[in-house]
């Protein structure tokens, strides 16, 4: 069984296991344990076939919300298969299965609770001003995952990423100059390119327009389309060849927009994100990501 107790007195170490601090840890602590409690006694409350009272039966090997808090984190960190974390926590592979299952929306609702979980739609420019009234510069890219090959081939055609040569899904990550991530759309099928889901989730019409937003070559069109201030890399065409001053404003705004880079870098922290999607039961890939975001913004909060 791994010594959970050494590894929160040990920030390094600590950080390296679940991506947050010992201080960030303690601050999730509680919120993760609010929640926890509501869910349980929920579940308690709803069980009519009960034949022992709560808390009875064997001791638990997750002995209390620490404990499952340190769990979650640490499967969604360092990504084991089931039969690793089985032999680290020792117990059934089938059991860290449900640890899983039950504890990733309690983490989501904890990170929710805290105030660091990011957006999932914006519904138009009076909610985008009520919720982000300080943010002038917005950055907004695509990241994407790979997947295992679907057996159905249709699936695998609408999964194949032309752009990472790989079967992908794929969501676009928008965050301000903090790095602080804002909005995580939904998460889709990967040979869906970045403007469609742009124009999908409706984001031209939902960002005020005194608001700059720094983008790649993948959001061509976006400034025709939308009353908006865009920031966008001009691209070389045969017909019409880059000038200098045009080379050297693409410059100035790829080194600008390293900061989405960076935002991406933080979710991908964490190798549920970064290494190929393995889980198949339940929509787990979508938790994923928006809790790995969240994480990431309790880590720079």
């Amino acid at each position: 069984m791994i010594n959970i107790n050494k590894a929160l007195k040990n920030n390094r170490i600590l950080k390296s296991l679940t991506g947050l601090s010992i201080e960030k840890f303690k601050e999730l602590v509680p919120y993760f344990e609010t929640i926890l409690n509501e869910e349980n006694g929920k579940r308690i409350s709803n069980d009519k076939n009960r034949q022992r009272k709560a808390g009875g039966g064997s001791k638990a090997t997750l002995e209390n919300s620490e404990a499952k808090l340190f769990y979650i984190l640490f499967y969604i960190k360092v990504y084991p298969t089931f039969d690793v974390a089985g032999f680290i926590f020792d117990v059934n592979r089938s059991q860290t299965n449900r640890w899983m299952h039950q504890l990733l929306p309690i983490l989501e609702k904890a990170l929710e609770r805290r105030v660091v979980l990011p957006k999932r739609k914006i519904e138009n420019v009076t909610e985008f001003m009520r919720l982000f009234p300080e943010v002038k510069d917005l950055f907004i890219d695509g990241t994407e995952r790979r997947v295992e090959r679907s057996s159905d081939s249709k699936q695998q055609r609408l999964d194949y990423s032309g752009k990472k040569k790989a079967h992908t899904k794929k969501n676009l990550i928008l965050n301000d100059d903090k790095r602080r991530i804002i909005l995580v759309t939904p998460t889709v099928k990967g040979s869906m390119h970045d403007k469609k889901i742009y124009d999908k989730y409706g984001l031209g019409d939902s960002i005020p327009n005194d608001v700059t937003q720094w983008v790649d070559t993948g959001f061509q069109g976006i400034q025709n389309e939308y009353d908006i201030d865009v920031q966008i890399p001009k691209k070389n065409t045969k017909k019409k060849k880059l000038t200098f001053e045009d080379k050297e404003n693409n410059k100035t705004i790829s080194g600008i927009r390293v900061i989405n880079e960076h935002a991406i870098g933080g979710i991908k922290r964490m190798r549920a994100i970064n290494d190929v999607y393995r889980n198949r039961k339940g929509n787990t890939s979508d938790k994923l990501m928006i809790v790995s975001a969240g994480i990431w913004n309790l880590f720079i909060a």
